[in-house]
């Protein structure tokens, strides 16, 4: 299982579209993860058309957004426990707090909100943030990630454009 991830696009405030090497990588994707703050569902919109696309909502996105996405969300995919969250308050120790958004032990918790890519397994959780992917405020290169589940093993890639 192939999984796209990313977040903190802020389409169209911090740019107009996504680029290009976030639609080379994922046209190989089973499945698109958005983290929050696209913003506009038009973001949403594009990314199902390379794939099956799951998001949730951040604190930036449209009322539009807000209304139709969760705020977290848990996913069973290829065996594995999937968390999902945008996160919020000051980007120290982010992963802290998502990881008490979820009262349950999962394997994966990805998040958003910082724009700083983070990539770490810490009590054999794998925080995944993929940073933003139009490289907005604190992110100095748009980024975005991939996921790869292949049985018990978890491969994850923070990729920059």
């Amino acid at each position: 299982m192939r999984i796209g991830v990313i977040s903190d696009t802020h389409i169209p405030i911090s740019a107009d579209c996504l680029p290009q090497k976030i639609y080379d990588y994922f046209k190989e994707c089973d499945l698109i993860i958005h983290a929050g703050d696209a913003v506009e569902k038009s973001v949403i919109d594009e990314l199902g058309k390379i794939a099956e696309t799951k998001a949730v909502q951040g604190n930036m996105d449209s009322n539009e957004l807000k209304q139709s996405l969760p705020e977290k969300m848990v996913l069973n995919i290829a065996g594995k426990k999937i968390g999902v969250i945008h996160g919020k308050g000051a980007p120290f120790n982010l992963f802290t707090r998502v990881s008490k958004a979820f009262g349950k032990k999962l394997d994966i918790i990805i998040f958003g909100h910082s724009h700083t890519a983070f990539n770490e397994k810490k009590d054999g959780v794998l925080f995944f943030n993929p940073g933003s992917a139009t490289g907005s405020m604190l992110s100095k290169k748009p980024s975005f990630g991939i996921i790869e589940i292949n049985g018990d093993e978890i491969r994850a890639e923070i990729i920059t454009c």
